[in-house]
């Protein structure tokens, strides 16, 4: 038992001590998110998989910039389902032409959409796979959307290291 003295008065409070007991796993195994080395060592890696998990807004991006997760965010939810439904349509749209993640920012009523993909196609039917993305999501949305996409030659030119 600990023995309080409250400042301004004479008696003493008892306050008991509780034990803390915690039921999950060893928290200093970090685990998720990092690749497994593999004996030839012939994983390739992009810059954003090399860096660990911890180094989220220090080394990596987040894949998503809204502001729905501050303090009285509005529309929590719907932006979580708008993102996954967003990373889809266009890795449906742009099939196996993306050598890194698609990036969403949000900024107040535009979604910019950002990405690397592969030079893969002629440029007319780049012109129009960005045309009708981006039509198809504004409609659908009900904002305007931007897709700003960098090109590389060939996927390997992603690659940061082999693990």
């Amino acid at each position: 038992m600990l023995r309080l003295m409250a400042p301004n008065t004479v008696s003493n409070v008892i306050v008991p001590q509780l034990r803390q007991f915690h039921a999950s796993a060893v928290c200093c195994k970090l685990q998720s998110g990092r690749y497994k080395i593999t004996p030839k060592r012939n994983r390739p890696l992009t810059y954003e998989m090399a860096n660990p998990p911890y180094y989220i807004a220090h080394r990596k991006s987040w894949n998503s910039w809204d502001t729905t997760s501050l303090l009285d965010g509005q529309r929590a939810a719907e932006t979580s389902v708008e993102d996954v439904f967003i990373r889809r349509f266009m890795t449906g749209t742009w099939h196996d032409l993306f050598c890194s993640e698609v990036i969403i920012k949000r900024q107040h009523n535009l979604i910019r959409i950002a990405g690397i993909i592969r030079q893969g196609l002629p440029a007319r039917k780049m012109y129009f796979l960005i045309g009708y993305s981006e039509e198809l999501l504004a409609n659908w949305l009900q904002c305007p959307v931007k897709l700003e996409l960098q090109t590389v030659e060939n996927k390997e030119a992603t690659i940061f290291k082999y693990i």
